[in-house]
């Protein structure tokens, strides 16, 4: 099927006009997400580009502060590199949030004391081990096989204390370390239910392992973390981590639906935020299932059927709704899943019958599937609400050579808006082609050489 990429779904991206000028290929999420037809970005999530994804804190509960590894470690002793990483201080760059880190402006100082987690608790290991020495340290056990995961008991736990299992939520408290020992991620109660993605992979292995209260020293290699991409600015590409954790509680996952809409939206928005981490890194098929899952949250329907929440509540959870609707169907389209794109698309309008992004993709994707009257439909509705767009011009005129059979029998013209008021529906005006029909040239040459032919033919009889 035919894709037309205007633009990248870049949830980096500021966009003159996000909510309209967005590519039907890219994911857009008001926020980071947002595919514009040629001209600007939408919601990134409305997977690409208006918004960056906002974090939202669990529940107020945690509080997290990350320390920023120096920008060039070469220009520094290593005494003050250390005093520099002591005072330098970014944004929550938790593994359940995902946003910006402030700029150096914003560097805070920050009582060195309150560094560590667990003061009482700070082993050679944690403070100078190499890395290469921990992953052969016969002390360590082997979380998995391949000995990508080792931990190393600190503290044990409850006497005869059950262990958490897939889809239980668990609350730790944890701080992460790079191998130079910056500290990337801290946090006091780290909020996530196992196997929903909220975390990495090398946290969701080790508490299946954990008993309740227990600490742990955990050693993660590259691939249960963050990879060849690493984690900009703060973590390099295939860059091992090492953890120190406590277990503070685990309990079943609570049904969405009996959780208060303040909550839905909280939990919702932290889904939508991962989504948008997913396909800034082209991890589509992840990135469609935090999106998938954050629109499980959202909403207000109550497990008995009725409706929970307020006016005002209501219309922000419709407006996430469309925004993670929008994104989702940016990645379905990344995954060439065009009938679910589609469908994705047709429930926006549900929601949001002039949303012109939705409106642009559902005329696109029709158009795409031989739906020429359908799709005219919609791309005219699109262009009435947005005019100047270029996107749907260029669409329209492709979708009039595709119902022509790819003749140039026709072209499309957009008449100004000021010259027909409100009517400013483009149409169709019929190329300047010469009636058919033989030639009088040709008529006049046949009849000269026909006349030449009985002369010649004459004075040949009368010759002979």
């Amino acid at each position: 099927m035919e894709t037309e990429p205007c633009e990248e779904f870049d949830p980096a991206a500021k966009p003159t006009k996000p909510e309209v000028e967005e590519a039907i290929t890219e994911p857009a999420d008001d926020d980071t997400h947002t595919e514009l037809p040629c001209g600007s970005a939408e919601e990134g999530q409305e997977l690409h580009g208006e918004e960056q994804a906002e974090a939202e804190s669990c529940a107020g509960e945690s509080q997290s502060s990350d320390i920023r590894k120096p920008s060039d470690p070469e220009q520094c002793g290593d005494t003050a590199c250390k005093e520099q990483r002591k005072l330098q201080k970014t944004n929550s760059w938790k593994t359940v949030r995902f946003q910006e880190p402030l700029m150096d402006d914003d560097v805070l100082e920050i009582d060195s004391s309150a560094e560590s987690l667990f003061p009482e608790y700070v082993t050679e290991e944690w403070t100078s081990s190499t890395f290469e020495e921990l992953f052969g340290a016969d002390d360590w056990l082997d979380i998995t096989e391949d000995r990508l995961l080792r931990k190393k008991l600190v503290k044990s736990g409850a006497p005869d204390a059950l262990i958490p299992v897939w889809g239980q939520e668990v609350s730790v408290k944890m701080q992460c370390v790079l191998e130079d020992r910056t500290v990337v991620e801290k946090d006091t109660k780290l909020v996530f239910v196992i196997g929903e993605g909220d975390v990495n992979q090398a946290l969701e292995e080790c508490v299946m392992s954990m008993q309740k209260r227990e600490i742990t020293l955990l050693l993660a290699d590259s691939q249960c973390a963050y990879g060849l991409l690493g984690r900009e600015p703060d973590i390099p590409a295939w860059a091992p981590l090492l953890y120190q954790l406590q277990l503070l509680d685990f309990r079943e996952k609570l049904d969405p639906l009996t959780l208060p809409v303040a909550d839905r939206i909280r939990i919702g928005n932290q889904k939508r935020e991962r989504g948008n981490f997913h396909f800034q890194r082209e991890e589509y098929s992840m990135a469609a299932r935090a999106y998938s899952m954050a629109l499980d949250v959202l909403t207000t329907r109550s497990r008995d059927g009725g409706n929970g929440g307020v006016k005002t509540e209501e219309e922000e959870v419709r407006d996430y709704r469309v925004k993670c609707l929008n994104n989702l169907a940016t990645v379905q389209i990344k995954l060439e899943q065009y009938q679910e794109a589609l469908s994705s698309s047709r429930e926006v309008l549900t929601l949001e019958p002039n949303n012109v992004k939705s409106l642009f993709r559902v005329g696109k994707l029709l158009s795409d599937m031989g739906e020429y009257k359908e799709a005219m439909e919609v791309l005219k509705r699109a262009l009435k609400l947005e005019p100047t767009t270029k996107a749907i011009h260029a669409e329209l005129s492709k979708l009039v050579r595709r119902q022509s059979g790819g003749k140039d029998t026709q072209e499309w013209i957009s008449k100004p808006a000021a010259m027909f008021g409100d009517n400013i529906t483009p149409f169709l005006i019929p190329s300047k082609k010469k009636p058919s029909g033989i030639s009088w040239k040709f008529i006049l040459g046949a009849l000269v050489v026909a006349l030449g032919s009985l002369v010649t033919s004459l004075i040949l009889t009368a010759r002979n």
